[in-house]
């Protein structure tokens, strides 16, 4: 089978499990928000549960970016990215997507997968923003204690076998993937302590 034929499979898959699991969500948070209402259960609960299923939305909505069918000509708004990343913000890990323009779907889909890979060289958390000069995508991550491990970062720069990866690892092969799909080669360093993506 043709690598893009693969892919378009993949994305195809994506797409669907993404899209399936947003009603069940959606009506989760709903009827959270009808408890809430009532008056009948403790706020404290409640906010846990909310915060939850806000954050399950969002990574939902992010998967469905990076892993779905990303079609030519469509768009993804800069307040819908900015949305997510604000719903995904955990007490140790931030997102700030500095995009001020809407983009083509297939390059936020690149961003995104790029924003997952560089997710896995923060243990501990941190901050990594997002940014768009001259067509130009930056990734970065600041963080007390950055650990790229070495192996996953090569993979980065071309496309590789998927051999040893893990589930949670996919970004590693589907980034260069869809960096070569839009004509774009990821590069990764390090500056004091600070890990860059770009592409």
């Amino acid at each position: 089978m043709p690598q893009e034929h693969a892919t378009q499979i993949a994305a195809l898959l994506g797409s669907r499990i993404c899209h399936d699991l947003i009603s069940p969500i959606g009506a989760i948070s709903n009827g959270v928000e009808l408890l809430g209402l009532s008056g009948t259960t403790d706020n404290s609960e409640l906010s846990l549960i909310s915060d939850s299923v806000e954050n399950a939305n969002a990574r939902v909505k992010l998967f469905r970016i990076a892993f779905g069918q990303a079609t030519t000509g469509q768009m993804t708004g800069a307040a819908e990215m900015r949305s997510i990343c604000k719903a995904l913000a955990t007490n140790r890990l931030t997102y700030d997507w500095a995009v001020e323009d809407d983009q083509p779907r297939e390059e936020v889909k690149l961003a995104c997968l790029m924003m997952m890979c560089i997710e896995t060289a923060m243990p501990r958390g941190g901050v990594i923003q997002v940014s768009h000069h001259d067509g130009q995508w930056t990734v970065v991550a600041r963080a007390e204690r950055l650990e790229p491990d070495p192996a996953l970062w090569a993979r980065l720069g071309s496309i590789t076998e998927v051999d040893t990866l893990k589930p949670a690892q996919v970004q590693f092969i589907l980034a260069p993937l869809q960096a070569n799909l839009i004509g774009r080669r990821i590069k990764h360093g390090d500056q004091d302590g600070v890990l860059i993506l770009q592409a």
